[in-house]
């Protein structure tokens, strides 16, 4: 799935433009002005970087940007600006977005840019969700919650699960599951352990629920699965 780009300026021709060379590589949306971008990134979004200008109808872009991370504090942001200003730019780093362009864009320049922020993001993306794994993994026979999984890595709740979904290819709590399933049937095929007992190691204080998961997941009741290997 390639990186999705919002681009907020006001300037259409310039959005097109520049829509029309990033489209080589990602998904790219636009919105005229930062009120549009604030209403994009407040609902469900798959946005991974916004493309920011300074000077804009209504909120300047610095305003903005400080909306946008206090609605994602984990979102890219690269400013643009035409001023060539150190106060802007400092603003700007200090109200923490990633990167600063200028205005006229050098376009190679730019792309290059973008293409290693996000080449950042995805080595730092990878490195959280093999933490969030050894967590899930470390923890498998407790009662984890998203929020808990959050905080080991220092990230918002909301961020952890788009990522988790995006990159690792199934949810958190799908993970949850299917990891107690897997630990359930190595109980099942190489211990004595009965039904009770294999529910509990793995999480459960209820066996119905723990059989009822069990066999929709596998296909088997836990007693037809071991049965199942012992004839194998």
């Amino acid at each position: 799935m390639p990186y999705a780009i919002l681009i907020v300026d006001d300037d259409k021709e310039f959005r097109s433009e520049f829509r029309d060379i990033l489209e080589e590589e990602y998904d790219v949306f636009e919105a005229a002005c930062g009120e549009e971008a604030i209403e994009i990134i407040s609902k469900p979004n798959i946005i991974d970087l916004v493309i920011l200008d300074v000077k804009m109808p209504g909120l300047q872009g610095t305003e903005v940007l400080k909306k946008l991370k206090a609605l994602e504090k984990d979102l890219g942001i690269v400013i643009l600006t035409g001023y060539s200003s150190k106060d802007i730019i400092i603003d700007s780093l200090r109200k923490h977005a990633d990167d600063f362009l200028e205005k006229p864009l050098n376009i190679e320049t730019a792309v290059k840019r973008i293409r290693q922020l996000l080449e950042v993001k995805q080595n730092n993306i990878k490195s959280i969700i093999d933490r969030l794994k050894f967590f899930i993994q470390k923890n498998y026979y407790k009662k984890i919650s998203l929020k808990e999984a959050s905080n080991v890595v220092c990230l918002s709740p909301k961020y952890v699960s788009k990522i988790f979904k995006d990159k690792a290819g199934i949810g958190f709590t799908e993970y949850k599951i299917k990891l107690k399933m897997e630990k359930a049937k190595e109980l099942l095929g190489s211990s004595d352990y009965n039904i009770n007992e294999i529910a509990h190691k793995t999480g459960y204080l209820n066996v119905e629920s723990f059989v009822k998961v069990f066999k929709n997941l596998e296909g088997f009741t836990p007693s037809e699965y071991r049965r199942k290997i012992l004839k194998g």
